[in-house]
């Protein structure tokens, strides 16, 4: 490909996971209303949020498995279809059933958790596969920011919506899902030479040899970014909760005080994945000291009264999630070849789906306890990941050298 195409190529796919994290999170703001309109009890409009990230979580190694198969940019296209369609029945059953459109809302949900799982964890074996050596540093750093990105618009986004209607939001997601499917479709061109079509049984052999080669580099890798992820959000909860019970502080303007530590991270994000490069030494070291800025920050909140304090310090927190996930999404597609990238990447979506989704209803738990013990136990996580990082993965476990067949094309 052309770097005028690649660049193209690259912006699409960024639009990928930032339309992605927009399926949770641009939700939360309307919760409450959602609530009052339906008529249901708290743990009924929780669902909203569960059965959204619990089918994607599921299906994402499938979408891996036929994206290795298959046409990766076709997996996508059809999933953000199907995302698309998922807030379609969502917003049509909130028009026409109005309070008794509850379990056809979540209908809707649960479609567009399945087709989120096809979206960014496969728009990530992609970039992978469209650019090598220095450039997939910086590519996947961007695809990171883009996540981030999308994390920081969405409180902000969802309330917005909501000065339309309600149930606008639903409607937001086909408007855009249907653009960027025909953006991924017709303008990235893919490999051709990538595709060795195995059967089930050759491809499930391939990734158990994947598992005994690089089983405890890939699972340390795993923990270290659904840790990351769910401290982030766990934290993210607190704070919404903090600045609406002791604050009053709702709607555009929370959402905008949430995006704080949020743009930390998507900055972070950014700079890191232009500067790693194939420094792979380097990342293992950022991975490391990302997760103690995280231990330290957190655990320095746990001592914090004062509100303006505690989201300076929340910004340091998405720092060191910013040098994290960059560097993981490098470290473990390069490792990797291209062949099983797609399983292996949905295998670290399912993960990161994971460790978000159980972020705040933990956090919720440890918050009825304590705040001092929610923010020890997650500075003492982060830290048990970082001491992960740094004793279990090798010189010998870190990719030295691109796969053989990307060693023409850096």
């Amino acid at each position: 490909m052309s770097s005028k195409s690649n660049s193209l190529a690259l912006a699409v796919l960024c639009g990928v996971p930032l339309l992605m994290v927009l399926g949770n999170s641009m939700l939360i703001p309307i919760l409450p209303k959602m609530k009052t309109v339906l008529h249901v009890s708290q743990f009924q409009i929780s669902l909203m949020i569960t059965m959204f990230s619990v089918p994607a979580g599921l299906i994402i190694p499938l979408a891996g498995f036929l994206s290795d198969r298959f046409v990766r940019k076709g997996v996508v296209a059809v999933s953000l279809i199907i995302y698309g369609l998922g807030g379609i029945v969502a917003g049509l059953a909130a028009l026409w059933l109005q309070e008794k459109a509850y379990n056809f809302i979540l209908l809707g949900r649960i479609i567009q958790g399945i087709g989120a799982a096809g979206t960014a964890p496969i728009a990530m074996a992609l970039v992978s596969d469209l650019f090598t050596g220095k450039a997939r540093g910086k590519a996947l750093g961007l695809i990171e920011a883009s996540n981030g990105m999308g994390k920081v618009l969405s409180p902000i986004l969802g309330s917005l919506l909501a000065l339309i209607t309600w149930y606008a939001v639903f409607f937001f997601f086909p408007l855009l899902c249907l653009p960027l499917a025909l953006a991924v479709w017709f303008l990235i061109k893919e490999k051709a030479e990538k595709k060795q079509v195995q059967s089930v049984k050759e491809y499930f052999s391939a990734l158990g040899k994947i598992g005994k080669k690089k089983g405890k580099f890939l699972l340390v890798n795993f923990f270290a970014g659904s840790t990351a992820l769910f401290i982030l959000f766990g934290v993210l909860f607190y704070l919404s909760d903090l600045l609406e019970k002791r604050y009053k502080i709702e709607g555009v303007l929370k959402g905008a005080l949430l995006a704080i530590p949020l743009l930390g991270m998507c900055t972070t994000s950014y700079f890191t994945g232009i500067f790693i490069k194939k420094k792979f030494k380097l990342m293992k070291i950022l991975i490391a000291g990302g997760l103690c800025l995280v231990a330290g920050s957190t655990f320095a909140a746990s001592f914090l009264q004062n509100t303006t304090l505690l989201i300076i310090v929340l910004v340091v927190t998405g720092i060191g999630t910013g040098l994290v996930l960059p560097c993981l999404n490098t470290l473990i597609t390069s490792s990797i070849s291209i062949e099983e990238r797609g399983m292996v990447t949905a295998l670290y979506g399912s993960v990161r789906f994971l460790g978000v989704a159980i972020g705040p209803p933990i956090f919720g738990l440890l918050m009825e306890k304590s705040t001092f013990y929610m923010f020890a136990f997650t500075a003492f996580l982060s830290l048990c990941a970082c001491l992960l990082i740094f004793f279990l993965i090798k010189q010998q476990d870190l990719p030295a050298n691109l796969p053989e067949n990307e060693q023409k094309q850096s």
